[in-house]
């Protein structure tokens, strides 16, 4: 479960990116994030990996308050989470199986390990054939394909995707929505933020909107309610 209560930021240039702000989000659940550019669903997920502190209020991921762990303990929340961004960051210099077996080797997996773990996670997202391959040898959903591998193949209970649909065509954009859908029905927390109008209407999952730090609406099964 995550919950994010009473929580408010404010960055150091004055911006309140978020004004108390309280969601619980079960275990379990698709949630899209929805809302204008800068209304801070991208705070949001930062908030979620540690990656910015609150200045106010408390997020809890698991039971655990993030807000106050300590530096070194900060690593230990992250393998709990994969996420995947629109821009992919592969490594350009690494074949498709040494991109998603460097999410293994940073968290101190064995070879033996690897060996065993990267095959199954590039066969659930279809790019077994692929695993020798570098990055710009693959078709932009390919490498997204190989970017979601990425952040599958540690376990993570929480998948955060930011704007993961964002630089693909409409057709592979459904398929690596397929994927996200299977992921999440295998028991996958999903939190995605996204300007995809159709994905959402199509996909009925809950759906959070964010306007100027602020939740304005909060919906099972929801539409995007914006124009694209």
């Amino acid at each position: 479960m995550i919950v994010l209560q009473d929580v408010v930021k404010v960055y150091e240039n004055g911006t309140k990116a978020l004004d108390d702000v309280n969601l619980i989000i079960e275990k379990g659940e698709f949630v899209f994030l929805v809302g204008p550019s800068g209304a801070g669903k991208t705070t949001i997920t930062k908030l979620l990996m540690r990656e910015e502190n609150v200045t106010s209020g408390h997020v809890y991921v698991d039971g655990e308050d993030v807000t106050l762990l300590r530096e070194d303990d900060i690593p230990y929340l992250r393998r709990k989470i994969g996420v995947v961004f629109q821009d992919f960051r592969l490594l350009e210099d690494r074949n498709v199986f040494e991109n998603v077996a460097f999410a293994m080797r940073v968290i101190g997996a064995t070879k033996r390990e690897i060996r065993r773990r990267v095959p199954s996670v590039l066969s659930s997202v279809g790019l077994s054939h692929k695993a020798k391959m570098l990055p710009k040898q693959l078709s932009g959903g390919e490498q997204q394909r190989v970017a979601l591998a990425r952040a599958l193949v540690n376990n993570p209970s929480i998948l955060i995707a930011d704007e993961p649909t964002g630089n693909l065509n409409p057709s592979t954009a459904d398929e690596i929505m397929q994927i996200f859908d299977l992921i999440n029905k295998r028991g996958t927390t999903i939190i995605m933020a996204t300007h995809a109008k159709d994905i959402v209407n199509a996909m009925k999952k809950r759906v959070i909107a964010i306007e100027d730090g602020l939740v304005v609406r909060d919906e099972t099964k929801g539409v995007y309610g914006y124009d694209a």
